[in-house]
C-alpha cells in the first residue's frame, strides 16, 4: 500500500550526523560538509547504497558495512563523473564521424534535399514524422550561425540541404535517419564501420540512451542499462563466459572502442579510459559491478581489429 511522503529537509550537519549515525566514517567532517554542499546527499547516496547492508532476509538496511568512508563514496562519485566526460568524447567523436558518412552518402545519393523525399527511405520508417522533429523542432530552435545565414539568404527555411540539416539533428534523430534508410544504404554506411547494418542500427540506439544519461549527468559506475544491445549474430567473444553480460558498462565500452577502432579513433581514448578504470576494478566486487572479466585489458575485443561480426543478408526490420 502507497504511503504519504513524510521525510523532512536536513541540514548539511545534519545530514553528515545522520550518515555517522548509520555506521558511516567521517574522517574530515568540514570536508564532508562541503561536498555535500556541492554535490547533495541524495546523488551521493547512490554511490554510497552499495556498502549498505543486509539484513538475514537480504532486504537492504540504512546502516553500512563497518569500515564505510565517506571519502570513498566522494572517490566514487569523481571516477564516474570522469567516466561520464570520456564516454561522452567518445561518442562525440562516434556522432561526428556518423553524420559526416550520413551526409555525404545521402547528398550524393539522393542530392542536397533527398532526406526530404519518404520514396527515399524504407516503408516502414515514419518519415513525416521524423521529418517534422528535424523541421519544426530541431531546426527552428537552433540559434547557430550557419541557420541564420540561411535563413537570411535562401528560401525553403526549415527545409535545409542534408548537410546543414545533420549538423542540427540530436544524436537521437541521427540514430533514427539511419535506422529508417533503405537497407542497400545502411548497408553501405555499416560497412564503412565494418558492420552488419542491423548491429549498427541497434549500437546507436543504444549509444544514444548512454548519451543521454551522459548529458544528464546520470551514474554509469554500477549502473544496469535499461536498454541493452543486442548479442544475437555477434562472436563469440561477445557473449559469456568472454563477456560476462550485456547490462552492464564494459559491454558499452567494448562497443565505444570498436566503432572508434574502425577510424583509428581509439588510442588515446583507450589509454586515458584504462588510466581511469584500472585502479577502480582492481577490487573484484566492483570490478564485477560493472561487468568487467578478470582479463579485460586483453579481452579479444578491447585489442583487436573489429572484424567479429556476421554479415547475414536480412532485411532490417524498421
Amino acid at each position: 500500500m502507497l504511503k504519504d511522503y513524510t521525510k523532512k529537509p536536513l541540514t548539511y550537519l545534519q545530514q553528515s550526523d545522520l550518515l555517522q549515525q548509520r555506521n558511516m566514517v567521517i574522517h574530515d567532517r568540514p570536508t564532508a560538509l562541503s561536498a555535500l554542499s556541492k554535490i547533495s546527499y541524495y546523488r551521493l547516496s547512490a554511490y554510497w547504497y552499495p556498502f549498505r547492508q543486509r539484513d538475514s532476509s537480504g532486504w537492504v538496511t540504512d546502516n553500512f558495512i563497518a569500515g564505510t568512508s565517506f571519502e570513498e563514496a566522494v572517490n566514487r562519485y569523481e571516477f564516474d563523473r570522469k567516466l561520464r566526460l570520456l564516454v561522452l568524447d567518445a561518442i562525440e567523436r562516434i556522432e561526428v564521424s556518423l553524420r559526416t558518412k550520413l551526409t555525404y552518402h545521402l547528398a550524393h545519393q539522393y542530392g542536397p534535399y533527398g532526406h526530404t523525399d519518404s520514396a527515399n527511405f524504407h516503408p516502414r520508417f515514419h518519415h513525416a514524422h521524423w521529418l517534422s522533429e528535424l523541421e519544426l523542432k530541431e531546426a527552428n530552435r537552433s540559434q547557430e550561425e550557419f541557420i541564420r545565414h540561411f535563413k537570411n539568404h535562401y528560401r525553403g527555411f526549415p527545409r535545409l540541404p542534408v548537410w546543414i540539416a545533420t549538423e542540427v539533428m540530436s544524436f537521437g534523430l541521427l540514430s533514427k535517419l539511419f535506422r529508417g534508410l533503405k537497407h542497400q544504404d545502411k548497408r553501405i554506411i555499416g560497412e564503412t564501420y565494418e558492420l552488419h547494418p542491423k548491429t549498427l542500427a541497434d549500437w546507436l540506439h543504444v549509444l544514444t540512451y548512454v548519451r543521454n544519461i551522459c548529458a544528464h549527468h546520470g551514474r554509469l559506475w554500477n549502473r544496469e542499462l535499461a536498454i541493452r544491445p543486442v548479442l544475437q549474430g555477434l562472436d563469440k567473444n561477445w557473449l559469456p563466459s568472454k563477456t560476462p553480460t550485456n547490462n552492464r558498462l564494459f559491454i558499452i565500452l567494448l562497443i565505444i572502442n570498436q566503432l572508434l577502432k574502425v577510424n583509428h579513433n581509439n588510442t588515446d581514448w583507450q589509454k586515458s579510459l584504462e588510466n581511469l578504470i584500472a585502479p577502480i576494478i582492481a577490487n573484484p566486487l566492483l570490478r564485477q559491478s560493472m561487468g568487467f572479466p578478470s582479463d579485460w585489458q586483453t579481452h579479444a575485443l578491447w585489442m583487436s581489429h573489429p572484424k567479429n561480426f556476421q554479415s547475414a543478408e536480412k532485411e532490417i526490420t524498421v
